[in-house]
This record gives C-alpha cells, structure tokens and sequence, in this order.
C-alpha cells in the first residue's frame, strides 16, 4: 500500500468524510503510532492509526503487477464479453486492468495492476515516461525518414513530440516514445508513406520483456515494483497536475534561457548514437535467462536521432501460451 492521507485513511474504514476526519486531527482525537499527526500526513497498512482510541483498520488490498508478452491479436480491454479481450487471456485469479494499451496487431510488452492510483502515473505524457519499441514497415527506410519521424510528425491535428529514432535494417527501426496518441506510430509511418508490418513494445520505463516468451506473463519483482516507484513518486495524475508543471517549468524558463534539447531520462542519452542496453537486475525469485540482445553497429543508415535509453530488469518468468488464445497464465 502507497502512503496515503490519513483523512482518506480515516474515511475508508468507513469512521466518517475526509472534511470531518481532519475536524478529529485539529481536535486531538486522532492518533498514529501512539502520537498526534498534523493534518495532511500520510500512512500506510502498517501504521496504527485510533480515534478516541480505537483502532481503525482498512481492509487493505495487496498490489498486483504483471508483465504480460502480449501477442498479436489479442484486445487491450477489460470488456470480457469482447472476443480475445486481454482480462480472459491472462485469467488472473484477482480483478486487473491493464496500464495502456497495445493495438490489436501490435504485441509486447504491457503492465496489468489492481493499483488504480499508479495508471496515470505512467501513461501521462507530461510525465516523461519512455516506451521503446520495434517495428518493421513495408519498404526500405532511410535517414531523411529517420530525422523526419525523431523531429516530430504532424497527425490527429497535432505534432508528435521529438523523440530518439534509430534505424536497425534495411525497413526496420528502434523508437522511444514518452507519450502515447491513438495509434501513434503506426499514423506517424503512415503520414511519410509507409505502413506498418510488424510493431512490438519491448521496455516500459526500466521495464522489459527480458525474454518473457510471447503470450506469457510473471509477477514484477521486488527490486521492480520499488524502481517503478521511485520513477513516478514526483509523476502527475492529472491534467492540472501536468498543467501545474508546465506553468512552473514556464516560469522557470522565461527566468533562464535553456538548451532547446531535452534533458535525458532514465539513462538516455540524446547524443545521436545508440547507448548499450543495461544489463539485468537479480531480483526476488528465480531470475529470468538474460539471453542475447541486438547490438546494432553505428554507421549512417543506421544512426540514431536523440539517443537512446538503457534497460533494466531482471525477475521470475511466468505464463505459458504462445498463441493468441484465452488462458495465458504464468509458469
């Protein structure tokens, strides 16, 4: 359980409303571990909190986090009557949902959780999270179309932030994003004239696929989960909050001229060339095999546009079908 406000804390063992329950702070009448807390502090599960008293205690529902392989042809959607929808696919005991989306005919890698607070944390694109993927068009790409989809591409009536691009072969390419528009590479590619053949998320912040076999999926490990954390602790979940950000980064700027390029994140680097991907984390359970990873060699087909972004992971492997059908489940 993430820390939370002892006023929501009080409300959700069902004592009184957040508004009254901060009345029984100012008024003395609320302790936590013994001591009188200040209104606005945070607790969590292992927190003794009493009024008058007596213990309170909130029914407290353990976290789950999935990394699934999805593969192609399976939909994002919680909406069991759907053919192929996602929730029956994984057939997890507890209710889950899954963080974003993958298209229909894309696989990868996708988060399934219970934490609703986290979602938006990840998804929203002021927060800066990268989502790297693979992807192979119909016709051979170059390094005008590299530079064109790294600077931005015009779709849905907007721009599409800059982002790293490299090209790994003759018709396929790396591409780190940190937002998340309906069908966004896939309208990107379209709007220089290619189409899309085969697209696979392969990293989710500090998050990979780690050789999960497509169509399985495993619990994220410890070390994970605590990463993931860290990652979005100063994340935003709202529109007001992205807002508030920008405003300040505004006033912030208008003081001190910036460089124009963006700082890094998450290990990357925007020095036009390929880092090396991050080695595995060993964490909590059996580890995964780390296998073998592309290394693609800098020449100028193949240069990048804005660097690129570390990997690390590392956990136990879990699920068994490799086919798109109902049931995957964890090894």
């Amino acid at each position: 359980m993430e820390p939370i406000r002892l006023n929501k804390f009080i409300s959700d063992s069902g004592v009184c409303s957040r508004r009254e329950a901060d009345k029984l702070i100012e008024q003395g009448r609320v302790t936590v571990n013994g001591k009188q807390p200040d209104v606005g502090a945070k607790v969590t599960a292992r927190d003794k909190v009493r009024v008058d008293g007596n213990l309170l205690q909130v029914d407290a529902i353990e976290p789950v986090y999935l990394l699934l392989n999805k593969p192609a042809g399976i939909e994002t959607t919680t909406d069991r009557s759907q053919r192929d929808n996602i929730i029956s696919f994984v057939n997890y005991p507890e209710r889950i949902f899954p963080v974003g989306r993958l298209d229909k005919d894309s696989e990868g890698l996708i988060i399934l959780t219970n934490d609703g607070d986290i979602v938006n944390k990840i998804l929203r694109a002021g927060n800066k999270h990268e989502k790297e993927y693979i992807v192979t068009v119909d016709k051979p790409i170059n390094q005008a179309f590299v530079d064109k989809m790294s600077n931005g591409v015009s779709i849905l009536g907007v721009n599409t932030k800059k982002c790293f691009v490299e090209q790994l072969g003759a018709n396929k390419f790396r591409i780190i994003l940190t937002q998340g528009m309906n069908r966004q590479i896939r309208r990107m590619t379209e709007t220089l004239g290619y189409e899309v053949q085969t697209l696979q998320r392969t990293r989710i912040m500090h998050l990979s696929l780690n050789k999960i076999p497509l169509g399985q999926w495993r619990e994220m490990t410890e070390t994970e989960t605590a990463e993931m954390m860290r990652l979005v602790a100063s994340s935003t979940k709202t529109e007001e909050g992205s807002a508030t950000k920008k405003s300040n980064s505004s006033r912030e700027g208008s003081a001190a001229p910036k460089s124009s390029k963006p700082k890094p994140r998450g290990g990357a680097s925007f020095s036009g060339k390929s880092a090396r991907p991050g080695s595995t984390t060993k964490s909590g359970g059996k580890p995964a095999p780390a296998g073998k990873r592309d290394k693609p060699k800098a020449s100028s087909s193949n240069r990048g546009s804005r660097g690129a972004s570390k990997s690390n992971t590392g956990g136990r492997s879990g699920g068994r079908s490799s086919a798109p059908k109902s049931g995957g489940k964890r090894r």
